[in-house]
């Protein structure tokens, strides 16, 4: 799993670089198949078969009862940076949640609500207006103004920054102070997404000052960030942890944060974590490995939890030149791949086979029918291992090679590499398993030449907005994370018409063609949707669970136990 975004790649098409390090792998980790977890509370997932719930979601934990002086938290991975153009992965952003804030908020229910703008208005098809919150400062005692949030934003725009967020600015053209606390922003073409990225690090609002002063050292261990968030930058301990402290003078009392100090422990050995979980060394953290989910869940030591989520694990179709390049060998190496068995042995039970290239999540500002409807028209791929090898037949590849790039992150991991070459092998094709080193996979994100030679390698797929164009857009023609450089004028078409499209009930139509041509052609292989995880120990509580705590201050909300 990468621990930082590098900057990415220029490319000169017609699409902005997009984000050039994505989710390669979640630190999760699985070792034996599990069964039936019981639940915290909330909506259940049942397992087939049974009445019973494989899971359940817990949309809030017990608010807490007190104050507490400090609290640990894991990380799987230590950051490389900290600045908010550079960060798109677990580790950064969880931190940086807690410190820097956006121009909107995501929630935890994954509703969107304003952040440092008290309102917008969109007066037009192609302008946004921001009216900027008065009374703000940053940590450093200064003042918030509508300067700061145009210098703030411009940066994903520099390409002397090249930040990994320049996608959702592909259609800005301006960025202009045109009143006191007002900010207009002046889009190029109608974008139905644009407006929801600035509730997630796209939309994040940094002193104009510090960053002018602390220029490229900006985010970096020495200098930290000077923002506006419920905790401020502490200190930062390379190789160990970082530290935020509370910040007296946080504009939102609803969010004031019950501790004090907050340290961010740096532990990449996944039962490490669990040990640490087990003894008290830290406090709780978020993405459990899946093997410990029994032992935890059983624990003395505090309580597993699952929320709500957008990620989608998925091999990636890197090579269309080989014998992946005919649709009906995709279709038939989905078919053959037991994707209930990875549920069972490599997610610990706790997962649902993903349907489509996003989650259901996603699609919360769609009608419930309208989703179901989209849903159910699309290709179903169940385990078929016969049926697979008679479709891989006709198009005549058996005996060719298919490379699957692995790492020796975790086992989850492996589980999974395996299930899929066993099932490439099955349809006649000739698997061969590439081990390669973390940050070595970590490049097969950024770097053309690094995935020549691979045709499938994996990723744990989320979505950074409540959207399915956030995802499907990664699929047009010439976006920078089409690795497989897939090319579909149906699908483009779709996707355009999606995004300039005003109306809800358009937008989610077009998304929905896209969807069907994604789901038919198969550039990328869904094979299952799973729960965000966090553990809490028994000193603590109040956290939501969602993958909202990559941009909301979830931090704040953690205090004492009763």
């Amino acid at each position: 799993m990468p621990a930082a975004c590098p900057s990415p790649v220029r490319r000169p098409d017609r699409r902005a670089a997009r984000r050039p390090v994505r989710r390669a792998l979640t630190a999760a980790v699985a070792a034996v198949a599990l069964t039936t977890l019981s639940a915290c509370s909330g909506t259940a997932h049942p397992k087939a078969g049974t009445a019973d719930a494989a899971y359940q979601l817990t949309a809030k934990t017990p608010a807490a009862a007190g104050p507490l002086h400090s609290f640990t938290w894991s990380l799987f991975a230590e950051p490389t940076s900290i600045d908010y153009a550079y960060s798109f992965d677990y580790p950064p952003n969880q931190i940086l949640a807690n410190v820097c804030e956006s121009l909107l908020r995501w929630n935890p229910d994954l509703t969107t609500s304003p952040g440092l703008a008290t309102s917008y208005t969109h007066p037009t098809p192609t302008s946004w207006v921001y009216q900027i919150r008065s009374g703000v400062r940053f940590h450093d005692g200064t003042t918030l103004t509508a300067d700061d949030v145009v210098a703030s934003l411009r940066r994903n725009l520099d390409p002397e920054v090249a930040s990994n967020w320049a996608y959702p600015f592909r259609n800005v053209k301006s960025i202009d102070r045109t009143g006191p606390s007002q900010v207009t922003v002046s889009l190029k073409s109608p974008d139905s997404t644009f407006n929801k990225y600035l509730a997630a690090s796209p939309g994040t609002v940094e002193s104009a000052a510090t960053l002018k002063k602390d220029g490229k050292d900006y985010g970096n261990p020495a200098k930290g960030v000077n923002c506006t968030g419920p905790f401020s930058f502490g200190s930062w301990t390379s190789g160990q942890s970082l530290v935020l402290k509370r910040f007296d003078g946080y504009w939102d009392a609803k969010l004031k944060p019950k501790a004090g100090e907050v340290k961010f422990v740096f532990l990449s050995d996944p039962t490490t974590r669990v040990n640490a979980f087990q003894t008290g060394e830290v406090d709780g953290g978020w993405m459990v490995p899946p093997h410990a989910y029994a032992q935890l869940k059983a624990s003395q030591a505090g309580t597993l939890y699952f929320g709500r989520n957008t990620t989608v694990a998925s091999e990636i179709v890197n090579n269309l030149k080989g014998p992946l390049g005919d649709a009906r060998v995709r279709q038939a190496l989905l078919m053959a791949i037991d994707r209930k068995g990875i549920v069972k042995a490599g997610a610990g039970g706790v997962a649902d086979v993903a349907d489509s290239l996003v989650s259901s999540n996603t699609w919360s500002s769609t009608p419930d029918s309208t989703v179901k409807g989209l849903l159910k028209s699309l290709p179903s791929y169940p385990y078929d291992p016969v049926k697979a090898k008679a479709l891989a037949a006709q198009a005549g590849v058996a005996g060719q090679k298919v490379v699957i790039a692995s790492s020796p992150l975790d086992s989850q991991t492996t589980i999974i590499t395996q299930a899929v070459a066993q099932a490439a092998k099955a349809i006649g094709l000739n698997p061969q398993i590439d081990t390669i080193s973390a940050d070595k996979y970590t490049a097969l994100f950024t770097d053309a030449a690094a995935r020549k030679g691979i045709d499938l390698f994996l990723t744990f797929w989320y979505t950074s907005i409540t959207d399915p164009l956030d995802m499907y857009g990664s699929l047009q023609t010439g976006a920078f994370s089409n690795y497989g450089n897939w090319s579909n004028p149906q699908f483009d078409a779709a996707i355009d018409e999606a995004t300039v499209a005003q109306d809800p009930a358009a937008v989610a139509a077009a998304t929905g063609k896209a969807q069907q041509t994604a789901m038919e052609q198969l550039p990328w292989l869904p094979l299952y949707t799973e729960p965000v995880s966090v553990f809490l120990g028994k000193r603590i509580t109040g956290v939501q669970p969602s993958i909202a705590y990559l941009y909301y201050p979830w931090a704040a909300e953690i205090g004492a136990r009763g």
